[in-house]
């Protein structure tokens, strides 16, 4: 038994992990996941030993959580969770050698600030995947996490890796027979785990007053028209499409609707749709038609669009016209604004899917292998600005989330800083199926409420569509795999929290400390081998 008991540790990790994770309401497994492998840290094992034993437990909670992307692409499905785990074994390589160098205590203390600087890093990077970033670990209870308005998810991370780090010192002390140690422990663990609780409880109690304040309200109307996200690009059912999502419009709004909110790339074509020259496409003369007829009425809808060029915009997004040498042209993902006369205002999509709608830069030598198993060597051009949907007639003033952008707390709070008083996320989650998928991306949305305060109204092409108030509840929904539409008066908001001011100053505070602590262990190093 003594010889399977890394292996054990590394798979009981793994489990607890995956147990702990949304959409299953057990986030108190977190609390103490790693604690295995800590426990695996404290065995005679060799580095590599060490490392491919917390590779397995992350493998195990990657597979678990995420498999779900093998619905979408089984090659990328692979290569993204094997990548996943090979970045989260970094702060484990960074404790393992500091753990060596200056003892278990300041190791623990690496591990927190390494995690933590791992997470900010996969958050900003052109390799980015951050959806199993610990913090996302409360979004299926977010009342645990109401705080969340002063830190985002980097205060979920580190209050999982405290509970951990206490819980693992108080076995180490309890095994060392330490009883005033122990006490001392005792309270402190308590302590980590209910003052959290604690704060959620007090600022729930005070937005919940604060939400019984008259406000004025809009009402809006969110679209989910359930269309089979693998045909929706075929030639020759862009018609049937545009219809069918503008007869779901008309069916739900009434004379006091301002803002009709459908999904992701609900307007397109099979090679998309020039963005400049839009209101001139025959293909989408129904929707101009049906905001015609409504004069005071918005419509917030995705757009699979292009801007053309004649001559050469030295972007790095920007490609020629097959056969036409004299023009260029990028592609996007759009977020638009309409009316009658049509785009009133666009946002291209920022935070890009690796591998999917993106090439990072430093990977470009891997083109051909992108290609051949079916990814993208060029993809979507992306939009640095954070540029809010303003509709000056109701003074709604939208944030728009494309897709998996609504799972990056601090890159949203930059619209909320340009005056963004709701936040609306279009999405298609269809392609990874009926899967734990589309119901994680739902919960995350959750966690941005919190964070900003404000309404979330997400229009997701097969579900789950929803409205999510400032307190992270979900007050509406529309099932998965379900035609209809759901119509909510909401009222704005303009109060900027903390975190939506400042930004994730935790992470960046554990950024330096992580420097810093990671250079302290190397200079002990080199002085070491100096004096052999």
């Amino acid at each position: 038994m003594k010889r399977y008991y890394p292996l054990c540790l590394a798979l009981a990790s793994g489990i607890l992990l995956s147990a702990g994770w949304p959409p299953l309401p057990m986030p108190f497994l977190l609390f103490i996941a790693f604690v295995p492998l800590f426990l695996l840290g404290e065995q005679p094992l060799s580095r590599i030993k060490f490392l491919a034993g917390c590779f397995l437990t992350l493998l195990i909670w990657n597979i678990i959580t995420t498999w779900w992307m093998w619905n979408s692409t089984a090659e990328g499905a692979m290569s993204a969770i094997v990548a996943n785990c090979l970045f989260m074994s970094l702060p484990w390589l960074a404790y393992y050698n500091v753990r060596k160098r200056l003892g278990v205590n300041t190791a623990l203390f690496a591990l927190v600030t390494s995690w933590m600087t791992f997470e900010y890093i996969h958050l900003n990077w052109e390799l980015s995947w951050p959806w199993l970033t610990l913090g996302n670990g409360f979004a299926s209870v977010p009342d645990m996490v109401q705080w969340y308005q002063f830190t985002g998810t980097s205060g979920g991370t580190l209050w999982i890796l405290l509970v951990n780090v206490l819980v693992f010192r108080l076995w180490l002390s309890a095994q060392h027979n330490r009883n005033g140690k122990n006490r001392q422990l005792v309270v402190l663990l308590l302590t980590a785990l209910v003052l959290p609780l604690l704060c959620s409880y007090l600022v729930f109690r005070e937005e919940s007053f604060e939400a019984t304040i008259n406000k004025s309200h809009r009402e809006i109307l969110i679209i989910q028209p359930n269309i089979d996200p693998y045909s929706k690009f075929e030639t020759g059912t862009q018609d049937a499409q545009l219809n069918l999502l503008v007869h779901l419009s008309e069916s739900g709004l009434d004379s006091n609707t301002r803002l009709v909110v459908w999904p992701e790339t609900a307007i397109n074509l099979p090679r998309g749709i020039e963005e400049d020259s839009i209101r001139n496409n025959f293909i989408v003369r129904p929707v101009w038609d049906f905001l015609a007829r409504h004069p005071r009425l918005k419509l917030l809808s995705g757009i699979e669009g292009y801007r053309r060029y004649t001559e050469d915009p030295h972007s790095p997004y920007a490609f020629q016209f097959p056969g036409s040498p004299n023009y260029w042209y990028e592609s996007f993902n759009t977020a638009a604004l309409l009316d009658s006369t049509g785009i009133v205002l666009r946002y291209h999509k920022s935070k890009l899917v690796p591998g999917v709608e993106s090439l990072p830069s430093f990977l470009k030598f891997m083109a051909p292998i992108f290609e051949k198993f079916g990814g993208t060597t060029g993809g979507y051009a992306r939009q640095d600005e954070r540029t809010v949907l303003v509709d000056s007639a109701s003074g709604l003033k939208a944030a728009p989330a494309i897709c998996y952008e609504s799972i990056y707390g601090e890159f949203m709070t930059g619209f909320l800083r340009n005056g963004a008083n709701l936040i609306c996320v279009i999405t298609n989650d269809g392609w990874w199926g009926n899967t734990a998928g589309h119901r994680q991306h739902l919960a995350y949305a959750r966690l941005r409420a919190i964070e900003s305060r404000r309404w979330v109204v997400r229009s997701a092409n097969t579900g789950i569509s929803a409205v999510i108030d400032p307190m992270g509840r979900i007050t509406e929904r529309k099932g998965w795999d379900e035609r209809g539409y759901i119509k909510v008066n909401i009222p704005t908001r303009t109060e900027m929290t903390f975190y939506a001011r400042n930004g994730d100053l935790l992470s960046k505070l554990m950024v330096v400390l992580c420097i810093a602590i990671l250079g302290y262990s190397g200079f002990r190093y080199l002085a070491a081998v100096r004096k052999q």
